[in-house]
């Protein structure tokens, strides 16, 4: 029988800190189009996790690959299938949106339009405003956007709606939304129970560096026999929300 090859595959990582175990031995396997969330409490090793797939941080062991690329060795090739939203936006503040976005474009061959990619993350007509004068949501918006500058097959969000109020969490939605629409392959970090509850196909639980589970929201409410996501998380890990924010 025949297998196609993950969009992302992790095995067996591992990450410690000053003798601090982040990530003790997580495995996850992502199919090609697929919305894939990852929650946990602060601290659960999430952003260490996609850290390590995106070829940003070196795992003590274990390996990760996109496509078959291994995350560190083929580093330089990587940049062309994945685009990554860290969880802050470190980007020149006194650029325009217009002056960002050519530059990103600038790193890869075949770049999508700046006009599209404003348009699919709803900045059309905000060329010129410079990139401290954008609320909170349109940062966060406007990183989406450098993320896809290359047509990544693969893109990484890291809490890419926190701190928003409602209507700008909507408007990220609706353009990640877009993005799976095109059969992009997404991994989403988030604590947010309805983010993913909305986004995502399947959800990893991590906690303290392990993965709990891999299930749909559903299949999470059911195994646990909770009333709903929220309640799923608290009873496989003993956390409240409180500890996730």
């Amino acid at each position: 029988m025949k297998t196609t090859t993950p969009a992302i595959l992790a095995e067996h990582l591992g990450k410690a800190y000053r003798g601090r175990t982040a990530v003790e031995d997580v495995s996850l396997r992502v199919e090609a189009g697929e919305v894939f969330g990852i929650v946990g409490a602060n601290g659960s090793g999430k952003t260490t996790t996609v850290e390590m797939i995106a070829g940003l941080r070196v795992p003590d062991r274990g390996s990760a690959s996109v496509f078959g690329l291994d995350a560190r060795r083929d580093r330089a090739r990587l940049r062309g299938l994945l685009g990554v939203q860290l969880q802050e936006a470190y980007l020149h503040h006194a650029l325009t949106v217009d002056e960002l976005v050519r530059l990103y474009r600038s790193f890869y061959a075949a770049p999508r339009p700046a006009g599209e990619l404003l348009e699919l993350v709803g900045l059309a007509g905000q060329g010129a405003v410079r990139f401290e004068k954008l609320s909170g949501g349109q940062q966060q918006r406007l990183s989406i956007a450098l993320a896809l500058a290359g047509r990544p097959r693969v893109v990484i969000l890291d809490e890419l709606t926190t701190g928003l109020d409602p209507r700008a969490r909507r408007q990220v939605w609706a353009a990640v939304e877009a993005m799976r629409d095109e059969g992009t392959t997404i991994l989403l970090v988030s604590h947010a129970m309805d983010e993913v509850q909305r986004l995502c196909g399947r959800i990893a639980v991590l906690d303290v560096g392990r993965v709990l589970a891999v299930d749909t929201a559903d299949g999470l409410i059911r195994r646990t026999g909770a009333a709903d996501l929220d309640d799923a998380f608290l009873s496989m890990t003993g956390r409240g929300l409180e500890e996730m924010t």
